[in-house]
């Protein structure tokens, strides 16, 4: 696949999202308003970008490179007059070239990157499985956001844990450089157990 490469709006946040996630969210600021408003109008959508806590905000070196292209997938008004919505998580992309427009609202230059593939799997994932399992039986906000939870899937379960997990952002950023998840895999499976 050729990398496809675009702009598109960037939401910093402290909570993580890689393909196949899904998330709620509350937006309140008006720069991210107006970029779901557009997104939901277009119908495109935006990339949720990890922060460097160490990073300068004036040079926009508090956004990690990579980060996760997701759609709106429903919203709705709260009770407390915010809009929340439900994003799902598409790819990850590599972001550079950011600019911050009027609003503060950054925009980045955005080259799709490959989502890993399973085949190079050969460690047995079990035990990642049966416990994210009981993580969802567990939690049942997390269960409703995936009717289709494909458990049979270890990249799926991969990405779910370094979602759940509080693994700091730069150790997530290295795993998401490697061409396939078997370093992600490794340092799971001695969590877990």
């Amino acid at each position: 696949m050729a990398s496809e490469t675009f702009t598109a709006p960037l939401f910093p946040l402290s909570a993580h999202i890689l393909p196949g996630g899904a998330m709620t969210l509350r937006i309140f600021e008006s720069r991210y308003v107006r970029m779901v408003k557009e997104a939901c109008a277009q119908q495109t959508g935006f990339v949720i970008c990890m922060l460097n806590t160490m990073g300068n905000k004036e040079k926009n070196q508090h956004i990690y490179p990579i980060g996760t292209y997701v759609t709106v997938e429903d919203f709705n008004l709260l009770e407390d007059g915010l809009l929340g919505i439900t994003i799902r998580a598409h790819y990850c992309v590599h972001v550079d070239s950011i600019v911050t427009e009027k609003d503060q609202l950054r925009v980045g230059h955005c080259k799709r990157l490959e989502i890993w593939s399973s085949d190079p799997i050969t460690t047995e994932t079990t035990i990642i499985d049966t416990k994210l399992k009981e993580v969802f039986d567990k939690y049942p906000e997390v269960n409703a956001l995936y009717p289709n939870a494909d458990f049979t899937n270890p990249v799926w379960v991969i990405y779910r844990w370094l979602e759940l997990l509080p693994v700091n952002a730069e150790q997530k950023q290295s795993f998401l450089q490697q061409k396939n998840c078997l370093p992600a895999l490794e340092f799971l499976s001695q969590l877990v157990e």
